[in-house]
């Protein structure tokens, strides 16, 4: 009788170890150096300094604090009422921020892609994408140029006949002028993402939608939008992480002893309590008393559109 034998199955496939894909690509992993390095000595080894929020440090002496204090400057500032008014104001500053930049890329990208002609397009583009590349001190120049008593914004109120406003000289203006700043340094750039984003739903879709006779308004509620919203809530997961981390330098030149009652935020609070005036474990316990509900923040939005839409950071 004749045997057969059988067909030895395929070899299992060795696991490439990382001693053997770093000496097979090695010319590649030398390109991840210099970010590993910028990471490691500006982002990670500072971190060893938040030790000083608990221990009490004194110019001179050790670096890492000379005496265990514990919770104190922890204590200090939750008992502090200075502190908490500038929580709040960086509270609704960045909840107004972010409620009026967030939505605005996403409508400028939608018109953007319904514009026919190119040559338009691209000029819009280029017009809306300038903020970004200026200065955050030219932009404050230019804010405090046009609010100013003989400014551009003046003059027109002037000529309606109306008395000139000092809108940098009022608290209840400078939420409005900040937020107006952000939506027109930023809007045009944030359009870039979801343009491309758009760019990857398939146009048979579109086609479809039409022979059924759904008009723009229905293909871009049930296509459109659905096909760049994983987009969406990365970006507002990333947007939410920030939300207390409103710009210091912007904020710092726009405002004054005059509108600190809505101006002042954690961070230009920090810079004047902890580097003005050398309280560096005070400053540290602040900042990372933020840093730490920026990312329950992070965790809370990120599980929240894991659940609710599957899209998340991790």
């Amino acid at each position: 009788m004749m045997r057969h034998r059988s067909r030895p199955g395929p070899r299992p496939r060795a696991r490439r170890t990382w001693r053997r894909a770093i000496a097979r690509d090695w010319r590649l992993y030398t390109f991840l150096v210099v970010p590993f390095v910028f990471l490691l000595v500006f982002k990670y080894i500072p971190m060893l300094g938040n030790v000083i929020a608990f221990r009490r440090f004194r110019p001179g002496g050790s670096i890492f604090g000379d005496e265990w204090v514990g919770f104190y400057y922890f204590q200090a500032f939750i008992t502090n009422q200075q502190f908490w008014n500038v929580f709040w104001n960086t509270a609704i500053l960045g909840g107004l921020t972010l409620l009026v930049t967030f939505p605005l890329p996403i409508v400028l990208a939608l018109m953007l892609n319904e514009l026919r002609s190119r040559r338009f397009k691209r000029i819009v583009q280029t017009i809306s994408y300038l903020p970004h590349f200026m200065s955050i001190v030219i932009v404050a120049g230019l804010v405090l140029q046009l609010t100013a008593l003989d400014g551009t914004v003046n003059q027109v109120v002037a000529a309606m006949g109306a008395d000139p406003v000092p809108f940098m000289q009022r608290p209840e203006w400078f939420r409005t002028i900040y937020v107006s700043s952000e939506v027109w340094q930023t809007v045009g750039w944030g359009t870039i993402l979801y343009l491309a984003a758009l760019t990857t739903i398939d146009d048979q879709l579109y086609e479809a939608a039409r022979v059924d006779g759904a008009g723009r308004w229905r293909q871009t509620w049930h296509i459109t939008l659905p096909g760049i919203r994983p987009t969406m809530m990365v970006l507002l997961i990333l947007n939410i992480g920030s939300f207390m981390s409103v710009g210091f330098e912007k904020v710092l030149l726009l405002q004054n002893p005059l509108v600190y009652s809505t101006g002042d935020v954690i961070a230009t609070y920090l810079y004047r309590v902890g580097i003005q005036s050398a309280q560096f474990s005070y400053g540290t316990a602040i900042g990372l008393f933020e840093a730490v509900i920026g990312l329950v923040l992070v965790l809370f939005a990120n599980g929240l559109s894991r659940r609710m839409v599957g899209t998340s950071l991790w």
